[in-house]
């Protein structure tokens, strides 16, 4: 228990050392009830495919060509007719198309529907957790979250954390802006005006306190 303790430290360590290179921190994120500048890339959201996901691949009038397939490490699939596709960073409708195309070239006019049954999605989609939460993880990222989404997936604080000391790190047009947040406000006291926006790549890092 005390050596898992001395691990938590030293991440958190590790994450202050990597808020200090980031952009000072009196910004305000836009609360989640609000639809502000900052949140216009969550309407224009789709999903990304990455390793890990396991994709549905329907080709209509082709049962022996369909069926399901887990995208490997290296970002592409292997199907029956066609090897080494590279599916990583496309949406599952771009997919669709490429299939067709490269389908085309053995079945006449094929029709391809694709979806996503097993969701990971790339780095660059997912939300990373650290420090003081209950089970601190990569989260993926799903369309219209939130901060309080956020924390159900990871269990809420331990009971060592400084909640109200969390950081949100953001890249924000090539930059990396830290942003202030208030989980024990939003989690402990229900403050639904802490509850903001979470963009894909997000990371937030959360504190100890120091007694």
């Amino acid at each position: 228990m005390k050596a898992s303790r001395i691990a938590q430290l030293l991440i958190v360590v590790a994450a202050a050392g990597f808020i200090s290179a980031c952009t000072s921190s009196g910004n305000t994120l836009p609360q989640a009830t609000t639809r502000s500048s900052l949140t216009t890339n969550i309407d224009d959201y789709s999903y990304l495919i990455g390793p890990g996901d396991s994709l549905s691949i329907f080709v209509w009038r082709n049962p022996d060509v369909s069926g399901s397939f887990l995208v490997r490490p290296d970002g592409m699939i292997t199907t029956s007719l066609v090897e080494d596709i590279p599916v990583s960073g496309k949406t599952p409708t771009a997919l669709a198309r490429d299939l067709e195309q490269e389908l085309g070239k053995y079945i006449r006019d094929p029709i391809v529907t694709v979806s996503v049954a097993g969701f990971n999605g790339p780095f660059s989609e997912q939300v990373r957790v650290i420090g003081e939460a209950s089970a601190p993880r990569a989260v993926s990222y799903t369309e219209d979250m939130t901060l309080l989404d956020l924390m159900i997936q990871v269990g809420g604080l331990t009971e060592f954390a400084n909640g109200d000391g969390a950081k949100l790190i953001r890249v924000v047009g090539g930059q990396q802006i830290e942003y202030s947040v208030r989980l024990d406000s939003l989690i402990k006291d229900g403050n639904i005006s802490d509850n903001v926006d979470i963009l894909p790549g997000d990371i937030l890092i959360i504190p100890e306190a120091w007694f």
